[in-house]
């Protein structure tokens, strides 16, 4: 995997200067990536909005932060900073900027022009701004975990009800393009639900999720708790029982995993719909991903984490700005193939 971070991005920047040093070099690429993307014609209100995304996407680009003033100062305008920030301030607090206008259509539009006929998805958990959390699915794709839908909502480190979860998944399938053949969904140990579980196979969508050592396993007329497959493994290996039920509510058909890898100090345990043992644990591996996404979106990144938010749905709208600065980075400059995207919408 090629060497990436938001904060080598930013020294590329300062080190190389150029046209990357020149922001307003920087706002037209970005603005022709959200024309180009936008599956509409952009006209009216519409488009002095998306002209404003824009200018904060370039903001974090450039300065690496998620606060409306530090955003401000990098942004190529001739008109002051503190009227910039308000003009910012103004598009967080307009409830007419939604998810299904100003961010979903753009993450249609990139998974059209990926036509991956294989997705690999993982969802994760983490906090953003004050006292919020962020739940997000992303796609893992060439080593990077790209954000494609979230939600936020009030609360500190801890499991969402699972009726959030399958929210999420369900907010998501529409935008699977008709050419993807497979999808695969990865979850961790908060993500073992029943109703999600028979949500994502009543998609048709195989899923590998980490569950709790405890869980009852009904087989062959026998039940145990699933701790039981580890009794015997060694490290290194992997074992499972296919065709069996778990919890009390004794759902299934499903595999159960035992799996001790070379880099764990203990076995994990598995929930999955794939029968072979050893792909679940290899598709598994994969979900680590998502913790790099995070990572760059807060500490290592745009500091999301310090955007001093409370509000979620605040919060959602400065995030549709993060995202696709994260996104814009990772295919312009990480990948090189922004300019390989077709334009959605010849009139933009």
């Amino acid at each position: 995997m090629l060497e990436f971070s938001i904060l080598g991005f930013h020294d590329y920047i300062i080190q190389y200067g150029g046209l990357m040093n020149d922001c307003r070099a920087v706002y037209r690429k970005v603005n022709h990536f959200v024309q180009c993307l936008y599956p509409g014609p952009l006209t009216g209100n519409l488009h002095r909005n998306m002209n404003t995304l824009s200018a904060m996407i370039t903001g974090i680009i450039l300065g690496k932060e998620t606060q409306l003033p530090l955003i401000a100062l990098n942004v190529p305008e001739e008109i002051k900073v503190p009227s910039t920030e308000k003009r910012f301030k103004r598009l967080l607090i307009n409830e007419k900027i939604t998810e299904q206008t100003y961010f979903l259509p753009f993450i249609q539009s990139v998974l059209i022009n990926l036509g991956l006929e294989e997705m690999i998805l993982a969802i994760d958990g983490s906090l953003v701004g004050r006292g919020c959390i962020c739940l997000m699915i992303s796609l893992i794709y060439k080593g990077r975990a790209l954000p494609l839908v979230f939600t936020v909502v009030k609360g500190n480190k801890g499991h969402l009800p699972e009726d959030t979860h399958v929210e999420l998944v369900n907010k998501l399938r529409p935008l699977i393009p008709e050419s993807t053949q497979q999808v695969i969904f990865l979850g961790d140990g908060e993500f073992d639900g029943i109703s999600l579980q028979k949500t994502l196979s009543s998609f048709g969508w195989k899923y590998v999720s980490r569950t709790s050592s405890n869980i009852t396993i009904y087989a062959d007329d026998e039940t145990f708790q699933i701790e039981m497959l580890a009794a015997m493994l060694p490290k290194g290996h992997c074992q499972g029982l296919r065709n069996c039920q778990i919890t009390h509510k004794e759902y299934g058909p499903v595999t159960v995993v035992a799996w001790w890898g070379d880099d764990q100090k203990e076995p994990l345990f598995l929930v999955t719909n794939f029968l072979s043992v050893s792909k679940a644990c290899d598709y598994y591996a994969m979900r680590f991903t998502i913790e790099t996404f995070f990572s760059d979106q807060k500490s290592r990144g745009f500091n999301i984490g310090k955007s001093h938010l409370s509000c979620p749905q605040r919060l959602s709208r400065l995030m549709f700005a993060s995202c696709l600065a994260y996104l814009w980075i990772i295919f312009f400059w990480y990948l090189g193939i922004c300019d390989r995207f077709v334009q959605t919408n010849p009139q933009n």
